[in-house]
């Protein structure tokens, strides 16, 4: 099992989800951060308004796969939310110890679904 947090550009976040649907991958959380990368202190234009530089509007989304499934998010993550442009985001996959899903007690990769 794989824990996999990516961290995107608001606005390639419907792609994003559409391309994990299409490769089966159900279950995921979307939390609105702040952060800052590689472009520091730069403005940039979003939906033509002027963000300040220091902390920018991403979203982060946070999936838990079973190994068949791993490349599958992935490829779709990167697919959805590559521009090419500098502040397109970072995927983190971690091992994943332990799932337990609380309506049925249900462990591991069960859990997952």
């Amino acid at each position: 099992m794989k824990y996999i947090t990516a961290v995107i550009q608001p606005d390639r976040l419907d792609e994003v989800l559409r391309l994990l649907e299409e490769k089966e991958v159900h279950l995921v959380t979307v939390s609105n951060v702040l952060g800052r990368g590689r472009q520091k202190g730069i403005s940039e234009i979003y939906r033509s308004h002027k963000e300040a530089g220091s902390l920018l509007k991403k979203v982060k989304l946070e999936i838990a796969v079973n190994e068949k499934f791993v490349k599958p998010a992935i490829d779709a993550i990167l697919e959805g939310a590559k521009t090419g442009h500098i502040g397109d985001g970072k995927i983190f996959v971690m091992d994943l110890l332990e799932c337990i899903r609380i309506r049925t007690g249900e462990t591991g990769g069960l859990a997952i679904g």
